[in-house]
C-alpha cells in the first residue's frame, strides 16, 4: 500500500500537546506501512504565523523524535500555485467572483439569525451578471453543488453523510488574491500525493467542502480518518489548565520524550491492556482501526506514572543526555560523567520526572546548605547523638569506601548501641543529605562521600549539642 501522510501545523503559536498526537498517529502510520511522512507549514496567516513559532514546532519535532521524509513545505512560497488553481476553476465556471460588500453581508447574517437560519451565502452573485457593477472588489467563491449529498468513508466514524443543501459557496481567495484554508490545503494535499488525512474531528465540517474541490480539480479523495479531540478531567476541550501547553515545556519539566509519545498513542488509541510500548512497537501496532470514536481524557498523572517507567528502564546513556542538561540548570557540575551516572542511577525508581531529580540529587553534589527544618527536628534528637558520633569516629579511617562496606558498618555501630537499623540510618540521613528521603543509606554514603560525609556529620551533631543544651 502506498501511504504519503502530513502534518500541517500552523505556525501561529506552539506545538501542543493536540498537534503533537495528530503528528505522532500520521507520523506512525506512515512508518508502519513504509511510507512518507510529510510536514507542512500552513502559514497564510500574515499576520499570527511567525518565524518564533516555526521554530519551536521544528524543535518540537525534532525533541520527539518525529522526523519527517518530506518538508517543511510553506504555503507562502506557493501562492503561485493557488492563484493558478483558483483561476482555473473560475474559467471553467466551477467559481465565480463574488462582489458582495461587507455590509451587505452583514445584513444577510443578520436577517438569518433572526429567522434561526443557519448562517450562510445566499448565492447573490452566484449567476449574476450584473455583480459587476457595484464596483466592489470581488472575492472567488466555490461553486457548490446544491444538490445530493457528500458521503465520507471515515476510518475512525465510519459512513458520514453530508447534504449538499448543507453547504453555501464558500470563499477560495481574498479580495486581494490570498488563498483560503480549503483551496490551499486541497491543492496541497494533492500536490504532495497525500493518501491519508489523519487529523481532529474538529475539521470534520471542513471536508465534505474540500471533496467537492477535490472533484472538480479531477483527484482522488485521500483516505480520511477524524480523531476525536482531547479533553481535560473535567470533560472541557483541553486548555491550558489541563495541560495543552508547549511540549517543550514537558522537556523543561522534565519529561523524556520516549514517555511522552508513549503517553500520547494511548491517548485515544489502544492495543488490548498494553500501557508501555517500545518504539517498534508503537510503529508495528499502530492502526486506524485501534483509534477510539470518543473524546480522550488528558491525564497528568498517568503521564507521571509513564515517565517514571521510562526513566526506571531506558539505557543510561540515553537517560543521562535527557538528564544532564536538567542537572545543569540545578547549578550541579556535570563534567564527571561516570559519577553523574552513578547518582542517576541511584535515583532512577525514586524520581517521576528529571526535574525532580535533579532536585533530590543536590546532596551528592557540592556542600549542604541546611538540614530540612521538619526532618531535623524529628531525627537530630539527642539520643542519635552517640551512634552517630561513634559512626562519624568509624568513618574517618572508613576502607573500603563501597556501599556494601558502609552497610556493614551502619549495621555494626546499630548493634553496638542496641538500635535498629533504622533508628540510626534515618538520623544518619538527615544529617548527610538534609532530609528524610534518600536512596539506601549505604548508596546515599557512599555517594555523598567522605569528605562531605564527616563535615555533615559534624555539623548534624553540632545542632543535637544545641539543642541538648536548650532542653
Amino acid at each position: 500500500m502506498n501511504v504519503v501522510t502530513r502534518f500541517p501545523p500552523s505556525p501561529t503559536g506552539y506545538l501542543h500537546i493536540g498537534s503533537a498526537r495528530t503528528a505522532l498517529y500520521n507520523w506512525l502510520f506512515a512508518r508502519r506501512y513504509g511510507g512518507h511522512f510529510v510536514l507542512r507549514l500552513e502559514d497564510t496567516d500574515r499576520e499570527r504565523s511567525t518565524q518564533q513559532a516555526v521554530d519551536v514546532i521544528l524543535k518540537g519535532m525534532a525533541w520527539l523524535g518525529l522526523d519527517y521524509d518530506e518538508g517543511p513545505y510553506y504555503q507562502t512560497q506557493r501562492f503561485d500555485r493557488y492563484a493558478a488553481v483558483t483561476a482555473k476553476l473560475v474559467e471553467e465556471g466551477k467559481a465565480y467572483r463574488c462582489y458582495c460588500s461587507r455590509e451587505r453581508l452583514k445584513v444577510l447574517r443578520e436577517a438569518q439569525m433572526v429567522a434561526k437560519e443557519k448562517p450562510r451565502y445566499d448565492g447573490h452573485c452566484r449567476d449574476n451578471p450584473d455583480a459587476a457593477a457595484s464596483g466592489n472588489p470581488p472575492v472567488v467563491r466555490f461553486r457548490t453543488p446544491q444538490e445530493g449529498a457528500i458521503e465520507i468513508t471515515d476510518g475512525v466514524r465510519g459512513t458520514v453523510t453530508i447534504q449538499n443543501s448543507e453547504l453555501d459557496d464558500l470563499i477560495i481567495a481574498r479580495s486581494d488574491g490570498s488563498p483560503t484554508y480549503n483551496l490551499t490545503v486541497v491543492v496541497d494535499d494533492v500536490d504532495m500525493g497525500v493518501t491519508h488525512v489523519i487529523r481532529g474531528d474538529d475539521h470534520l465540517n471542513n471536508t465534505p467542502r474540500q471533496i467537492h474541490i477535490l472533484e472538480a480539480l479531477g483527484a482522488a479523495r485521500p483516505v480520511y480518518a477524524h480523531i476525536p479531540m482531547i479533553n481535560g478531567a473535567d470533560g472541557k476541550k483541553l486548555s491550558k489548565r489541563h495541560g495543552a501547553v508547549s511540549v517543550l515545556q514537558y522537556r523543561d519539566e522534565g519529561f523524556l520524550p520516549q514517555a511522552l509519545l508513549n503517553y500520547l498513542v494511548r491517548l485515544g488509541w489502544s492495543h488490548g491492556d498494553q500501557e508501555i510500548f517500545t518504539p517498534a512497537e508503537m510503529t508495528g501496532y499502530f492502526d486506524i482501526e485501534g483509534v477510539h470514536q470518543s473524546a480522550a481524557t488528558f491525564d497528568r498523572e498517568k503521564l507521571l506514572w509513564i515517565n517514571q517507567q521510562y526513566i526506571q528502564t531506558l539505557p543510561m546513556a540515553e537517560l543521562r543526555d535527557h538528564a544532564a542538561p536538567h542537572f545543569v540548570a540545578a547549578g550541579i557540575d556535570t563534567s564527571d560523567s561516570a559519577r553523574l551516572e552513578t547518582v542517576i542511577d541511584a535515583q532512577r525508581t525514586r524520581a517521576n520526572t528529571l526535574v525532580e531529580m535533579a532536585e533530590k540529587s543536590r546532596p551528592f553534589f557540592g556542600e549542604l546548605d541546611a538540614f530540612d527544618e521538619g526532618a531535623a527536628k524529628k531525627h537530630l534528637r539527642p539520643i542519635a547523638g552517640p551512634p552517630l558520633r561513634d559512626l562519624r569516629k568509624r568513618l574517618e579511617t572508613q576502607d573500603p569506601w563501597t556501599p556494601e562496606a558502609l552497610h556493614a558498618l551502619v549495621e555494626e555501630i546499630a548493634a553496638a548501641h542496641e538500635l535498629k537499623l533504622g533508628k540510626i540510618a534515618q538520623p544518619l540521613r538527615v544529617a548527610v543529605t538534609g532530609s528524610a528521603a534518600s536512596p539506601s543509606i549505604d548508596v546515599t554514603l557512599h555517594l555523598v562521600g567522605r569528605e562531605q560525609c564527616l563535615k555533615r556529620l559534624d555539623k548534624a551533631l553540632a545542632y543535637i549539642d544545641a539543642r541538648t543544651a536548650a532542653a
